[in-house]
């Protein structure tokens, strides 16, 4: 079975919208487009070709597969980034797209239609499907519990709205930080494993005041 990896440039308040130019994805207004790229150094790099660094493929939902069908094709693979470029070019790229409304002739590229043809990828033997961005992809892929790993890049900025990493109806899991790292920058990096269940504890007295009795009759009457 392929494991699923979701990576993903966040903003301290979970944003992850267009975090490589102006013009990666305007929609809605959003006006910060770039703004991950003051933030990435040479340890941004490195742990970004960790997330890369075993065999795989990559795993888009349309509108990312369309921003690098139009980009990594025609990088200059002398550049710094040109590893990139070269692997990304080189391997599979698994689009998923409802309606099959994409141009797939970037070379390896293959449609897929639905959630279903992704669980059937993710249980047949190969290479790790790696995401990047592909917001309401990831959304699914949390809600379907088909998630394996999670490499974060939280970029130290507060964005205020766009669109997030998550949303309601994740299936609940812990996950094991397997390694971290912070740049110079403010950049941090956190590549995690799926764990178990979530753990929970309780904080509360052992004999609850009239206070605390009052306020979960409160609680309760507010729903």
């Amino acid at each position: 079975m392929r494991k699923i990896i979701v990576g993903a440039q966040i903003s301290m308040d979970g944003v992850m919208q267009a975090p490589g130019g102006p013009q990666e994805d305007p929609t809605k207004g959003f006006k910060f487009g770039g703004w991950a790229m003051p933030y990435f150094d040479a340890v941004g790099g490195e742990e970004i070709m960790r997330v890369f660094g075993e065999p795989c493929d990559l795993l888009l939902g349309r509108k990312t597969y369309e921003i690098f069908a139009g980009y990594w094709p025609y990088y200059d693979e002398a550049d710094s980034a040109g590893s990139i470029a070269k692997l990304f070019n080189r391997i599979k790229k698994y689009v998923v797209s409802r309606s099959g409304d994409v141009d797939t002739s970037w070379k390896g590229s293959v449609l897929l239609g639905d959630i279903a043809a992704v669980k059937r990828l993710r249980e047949q033997d190969g290479p790790n499907l790696v995401t990047q961005g592909s917001t309401e992809l990831v959304h699914a892929l949390f809600a379907n519990d088909l998630v394996d790993a999670i490499s974060t890049f939280t970029v130290p900025v507060v964005l205020g709205s766009g669109k997030k990493l998550f949303a309601d109806g994740s299936a609940p899991h812990s996950y094991t930080l397997t390694k971290s790292r912070v740049a110079p920058t403010g950049l941090i990096v956190a590549h995690y494993e799926r764990a178990g269940s979530v753990k929970t504890g309780d904080a509360s007295l052992d004999s609850p005041t009239d206070a605390e009795c009052a306020r979960r009759e409160r609680m309760k009457r507010e729903g």
